[in-house]
């Protein structure tokens, strides 16, 4: 009795064991029967049926504020000398004929010097012509000794105007003394840059830098990049929005005025300018700047940014399955539109997409 006992309890156990063994295998089979489904979770989902529509189409080019190049000037040294005087800063409006700087100038001296030693051989040769006139007139020299003379009182007549017209090019009269002189502003405007100081020698021949660069502010150019792929929907006169992140919620309005005939080999982009009007110099060389240019419409399937999901490279969204499941479909997905983005490929005219509560139907890591 005890060994019939001892068997029936054994397979009694052998029984409940083969049992949750074969209970486990079917939850098992029934939880790898569609990897690609969810169940609903208990989060709340929107389900919406997604539709083909025109969709106004925008390309934004960032860019930048730049001086009109024909309104900015480089001022250099007239002549070499040491810099004296300068009291500029960056952003300072000057007018036009302002005095910027004072340069005292060596060359100034040597012109002058130049111009007295010239004098003093013109006052010379022509003493010498009027003796030489005597002389002839008595018969004491001959014409050819005249002649020789008279073409040396020309000779220093020639060089002592051509060293006064050097130093009227230097911007001084043959009669002053002083050696310095005046850097003026040749144009209104605004100071966008100095290349030099108080103090510093200036080579009027050698100088790179300049004294200064003023440029006038009335009209600014926004330039931007054009990449290659969108050089067939952008033409000159094509009407521009601009917008700056100076002023937020503003919006200026302008035209394409040139577009670039050669590529940039990095960035395979051209530049595309517009002129604004520049009133009371709000808009700032350097300051970033967004062109918003209206391309034709196109028809499109857009959905909420929260319908796409991202795993590494692909982007997904889920699709209502029988039986309340939902599964994954991989889509390709275009441009950024506010909110909302478009898709490419992977869902058709009609089709139901989750465009709330995607991410809780995502499978828990581990699982």
């Amino acid at each position: 009795m005890k060994i019939r006992s001892f068997v029936l309890r054994s397979y009694g156990l052998l029984t409940i064991a083969v049992g949750c063994y074969l209970g486990l295998m079917l939850a098992g089979c029934r939880n790898d029967a569609d990897p690609a489904a969810a169940e609903q979770p208990k989060a709340n989902l929107k389900v919406e049926t997604v539709h083909l529509q025109n969709v106004a189409d925008t390309l934004e080019i960032p860019g930048r504020v730049e001086a009109d190049p024909e309104h900015v000037v480089h001022i250099f040294a007239p002549l070499s000398g040491r810099l004296l005087n300068l009291n500029l800063t960056r952003g300072q409006e000057v007018h036009k004929g302002q005095t910027i700087a004072m340069l005292q100038s060596g060359d100034v001296a040597q012109a002058r010097a130049d111009f007295e030693k010239a004098h003093i051989e013109t006052l010379r040769a022509d003493h010498a012509l009027e003796r030489g006139k005597l002389l002839v007139a008595h018969e004491v020299m001959s014409q050819a000794d005249f002649q020789e003379i008279k073409a040396v009182e020309e000779a220093a007549h020639t060089e002592q105007e051509r060293a006064r017209q050097r130093i009227h090019e230097l911007g001084f009269s043959e009669n002053g003394a002083t050696d310095m002189t005046a850097i003026t502003a040749p144009i209104a405007g605004t100071i966008l840059d100095i290349g030099t100081a108080s103090g510093e020698m200036q080579r009027s021949l050698e100088t790179t830098s300049g004294i200064a660069t003023v440029a006038n502010l009335d009209t600014v150019w926004v330039t931007g990049d054009l990449f290659e792929r969108d050089l067939g929907v952008v033409h000159p006169h094509d009407a521009v929005n601009l917008l700056f992140s100076a002023y937020p919620g503003e919006t200026l309005h302008g035209t394409i005025g040139n577009i670039g005939d050669s590529l940039d080999p990095m960035t395979h982009a051209v530049k595309v300018r517009v002129v604004l009007a520049n009133p009371g110099h709000r808009l700032k060389p350097a300051m970033f700047a967004t062109l918003r240019i209206s391309r034709p419409s196109q028809v499109q399937i857009v959905v909420p940014l929260e319908a796409v999901l991202h795993d590494g490279n692909n982007t997904e969204v889920y699709v209502p399955t029988a039986g309340g499941k939902y599964a994954l479909r991989q889509v390709a997905i275009g441009a950024t539109r506010g909110k909302q983005i478009e898709i490419l490929s992977g869902l058709r005219d009609g089709e139901q997409v989750v465009t709330q509560g995607a991410a809780f139907l995502r499978e828990p890591v581990g699982n």
